[in-house]
C-alpha cells in the first residue's frame, strides 16, 4: 500500500503511476518519461552530476533523500554538500533518471528496490526506500575498470585459492568491507590465467568482466533468473568450472553450494559475518540441530578457505583491506567435522606457512608499513588486549 504520507492526493492530470506522484512544478529543466514529465526545480543538481562528482573525488557513495541535503561517502565516512535540502519534486526528478516506469511502479507498490545503472565511467548500483521523513536512495558506485591482485596489495594466497579446481571459497565481511572488488580481482586474475568457463549470480550484476582467456558469463537475480538457489542448481547444469554466488542468503542456497563444491566445481560465495570462525557457525546455524552433524562433515570436506575482510582509512587518505583468513587444512578439516572451533583459531596464528593470518596479524602488519596509525589498529582489532599487546612488542 502507497504511504499517503509520501504521495500527496492524486491530481487530475493521467499517469499510468495512478497519479500517486504530485505535479511539477513549472521550472526549466525536465526529465520526460513516455507517461509524465517531471521537472528539477532551479539549484538542484541531477542525479549525474553527483555521481560524476563523487567519481570524480573517490567517493564510494551518494546519499540523497527527501527532506535532506545530499552526502557522499568519502573513505567510510559520510560527508555533507552544500546543495540545498531535496524536496519531492527534486527527488522524483532523480528516481526517473534512472529508473524506468517499470521500476518505479514496482518501487511504488514495495516500498523497497534494487536495480543497477551504467553511466560511462562507472556502474551504479542503486537502492531506493521509503523512510520515517520521505523517499530516499542510495547510489553504489562500481568502478569499470577491475583493480587486480597486486593493485589491491592481497595476500599470495588470493591466487593460490583461485588455482583450486574444486571446492568452497567464502570471502565475508560487513557491508561496505569490498567483498565485491575482492571477488572481482580474484574473477579478473582466473579470466586471464586460466581457461575456465565462469558464471556469475548476483543480485544485482556489479563488475562486469569481458570473456578472455575464460568464459564468463553473468546472471542477474530478478532480470536473468528468478532466485539464487534455481540459478545455482540450473548452473550445474551448464557446464561451469567456476560458480561466483553474489550473496549466501539462505539454507537451500547455502546447501546448494556445498553440492556443487562436492561435485567437482569451484564456488565463490559471500556472506555477512565478521571472522572466519563465525563464518563456520552462521552457516551451521543455518540448518537444524540434527542436520547439522552431517552438514559439519559435508562443510568440512568442500571448504577451500574463508576470507574474512575489513576497510580501514590509511594515513595517506587511502583505503586498505585487512583479513582474517582460514585455510582447509587437513587438521582445520579435522576440527570442523568435530564441531572444535575454538580450537581453530589458534591455528589460523601459527598457519602463515598454509596462508592464514587473523585480523590482528593484519592490522598489525599495516601499522608496521605505516599505512596506518595504532589508535586505528587498536579500534579495528577484535581483541584488542592481543593488539595493544602486539603494538608494545610482547607478543
Amino acid at each position: 500500500m502507497v504511504n499517503s504520507r509520501n504521495f500527496p492526493a492524486p491530481p487530475p492530470p493521467k499517469s499510468n503511476l495512478s497519479g500517486h506522484f504530485p505535479p511539477p512544478p513549472p521550472t526549466s529543466t525536465m526529465v520526460a518519461t513516455a507517461a509524465v514529465t517531471y521537472q528539477l526545480p532551479p539549484g538542484q543538481p541531477s542525479i549525474g552530476k553527483l555521481v560524476q562528482e563523487a567519481f570524480d573525488a573517490g567517493y564510494s557513495d551518494v546519499h540523497v533523500g527527501v527532506g535532506e541535503m545530499p552526502r557522499f561517502r568519502n573513505r567510510g565516512e559520510i560527508e555533507t554538500t552544500n546543495y540545498p535540502e531535496t524536496d519531492l519534486p527534486t527527488f522524483m526528478s532523480w528516481l526517473h533518471e534512472v529508473l524506468s516506469e517499470a521500476e518505479i511502479r514496482t518501487f511504488q507498490a514495495n516500498l523497497d528496490f534494487d536495480g543497477v545503472t551504467q553511466y560511462e565511467f562507472a556502474r551504479v548500483r542503486i537502492n531506493v526506500f521509503d523512510s520515517l521523513y520521505g523517499y530516499a536512495m542510495v547510489m553504489r558506485l562500481i568502478p569499470m575498470q577491475i583493480a587486480t591482485l597486486e593493485e589491491l596489495r592481497l595476500p599470495a594466497v588470493f591466487r593460490d585459492v583461485c588455482h583450486q579446481h574444486k571446492g568452497l571459497i567464502l570471502v565475508t565481511g560487513p557491508t561496505g568491507s569490498g567483498k565485491s572488488t575482492t571477488m572481482a580481482a580474484m574473477v579478473d586474475y582466473m579470466n586471464k590465467e586460466m581457461p575456465r568457463h565462469i558464471i556469475t549470480i548476483e543480485d544485482p550484476i556489479e563488475f562486469i568482466h569481458k570473456s578472455r582467456r575464460a568464459l564468463i558469463k553473468h546472471r542477474e537475480v530478478g532480470s536473468n533468473t528468478l532466485k539464487f538457489d534455481s540459478a545455482l542448481k540450473a548452473a550445474l547444469r551448464e557446464d561451469p568450472d567456476v560458480i561466483l554466488v553474489g550473496e549466501m542468503r539462505d539454507r537451500e542456497t547455502v546447501n546448494t553450494a556445498l553440492k556443487a563444491a562436492q561435485t567437482g566445481h569451484l564456488v565463490i560465495g559471500t556472506l555477512h559475518t565478521n571472522s572466519a570462525v563465525k563464518t563456520i557457525e552462521r552457516i551451521l546455524n543455518l540448518f537444524k540441530p540434527e542436520e547439522q552433524a552431517v552438514m559439519r562433515v559435508s562443510l568440512a570436506e568442500s571448504l577451500v578457505g574463508i576470507i574474512s575482510q575489513g576497510l580501514c582509512r590509511t594515513t595517506d587518505g587511502k583505503r586498505a583491506a585487512y583479513h582474517d583468513i582460514l585455510i582447509n587444512t587437513e587438521t582445520v578439516k579435522d576440527y570442523v567435522r568435530d564441531g572444535k572451533y575454538d580450537e581453530i583459531a589458534p591455528l589460523m596464528t601459527d598457519g602463515e606457512f598454509d596462508g592464514m593470518i587473523t585480523m590482528n596479524k593484519s592490522l598489525f602488519a599495516l601499522y608496521q608499513e605505516g599505512r596506518i596509525t595504532e589508535e586505528t589498529a587498536l579500534e579495528l582489532s577484535p581483541t584488542t588486549n592481543e593488539m595493544a599487546m602486539m603494538l608494545r612488542g610482547k607478543v
